[in-house]
């Protein structure tokens, strides 16, 4: 998710080398983790009991099937997890302080994953674009590498029924480029009455898509405004507002969720602080990096992630 980040602070003298940094670094303080292992434990427990209410199982009359949710709960939280780390670690190789990762439980009905999904807090201001892009990649282009094989083995598992004429009426998902792409690894080419019943696993790995695609939205302070801050600081403004107004557009065309996530973002704020040695330029290998997870947010995002069949 977003990371928090202080306003800007007054820069220190440039350094003599503009290649080396040579800021003090702040003491970093040791992560406090009672909390953040309750949330994950109560996370565990709201998303094991989604997975169960997605095999049909009810908690209340059945409490003894509600392990069948098990595989649904490990997947989306690994994948979760595994974004967050990334946060965690790079932020700690940049020195940063920086907590634990928060997972945020949610009611299994009817929020069917359970969970609100996790962040991380930054308690300090980053030094430069080189830190910025590097926490703002690390999170989604993890995620997606754990993501992508975690659904090629759920499509693995899946089922495809065939229903021609008017189909098989429920919840239906949006298809990202990634999404078909690993479906035709998993089945090849599908006719176009053929119908995808997802297995658990493969629901959380369209879930992680989902994820970083709402992470890597351009705008503000998520893990795309980073991205776009680091590789052009001066559109970035720009940039936000342009993109809140394509999500108002698409809220209004072709899936309200976006209106309420184009509210969401305007609440959190399209600015982005400063970094205090903000004239350090990007090298080129970063500038790689940022252009592939721009390239990752266009093939997970999809422009109507649930319709009704």
């Amino acid at each position: 998710m977003s990371e928090k980040l202080w306003p800007r602070v007054p820069a220190p003298p440039f350094p003599e080398d503009p290649g080396e940094e040579e800021a003090e670094e702040a003491p970093v303080r040791r992560p406090t983790w009672k909390l953040n292992l309750v949330l994950f434990l109560l996370t565990g427990v709201t998303t094991v009991v989604a997975g169960a209410i997605q095999q049909g199982v009810n908690p209340l009359a059945d409490p003894g099937q509600i392990y069948r949710g098990i595989p649904f709960s490990f997947t989306l939280l690994l994948i979760l997890g595994a974004h967050e780390c990334a946060h965690f670690l790079v932020s700690r190789h940049h020195h940063l302080d920086v907590s634990l990762p928060y997972f945020l439980p949610a009611p299994p009905f009817p929020f069917i994953v359970g969970t609100f999904g996790a962040f991380i807090r930054i308690r300090a201001p980053l030094r430069n674009n080189h830190a910025l892009l590097d926490v703002g990649c690390s999170g989604p282009l993890t995620g997606v590498v754990v993501a992508l094989p975690v659904l090629y083995i759920g499509l693995l598992h899946s089922q495809v029924r065939y229903s021609p004429g008017r189909g098989i009426s429920g919840l239906v998902l949006g298809e990202p480029l990634f999404f078909k792409m690993v479906s035709w690894l998993a089945f090849g080419p599908l006719p176009e009455d053929a119908v995808v019943l997802l297995h658990p696993v493969a629901f959380a790995g369209w879930i992680g898509l989902l994820v970083t695609a709402l992470n890597l939205l351009p705008v503000g302070q998520l893990d795309g405004g980073h991205v776009v801050y680091a590789l052009f600081p001066r559109h970035h403004r720009l940039i936000s507002l342009g993109s809140l107004g394509v999500l108002i557009l698409l809220g209004l065309t072709l899936w309200y969720g976006w209106l309420v996530w184009a509210a969401l973002l305007v609440l959190l704020g399209v600015r982005h602080p400063v970094p205090v040695d903000a004239w350090l330029p990007l090298d080129r290998r970063r500038r790689w990096v940022g252009g592939l997870t721009l390239l990752v947010f266009a093939l997970s995002f999809t422009p109507v992630p649930l319709s009704l069949g």
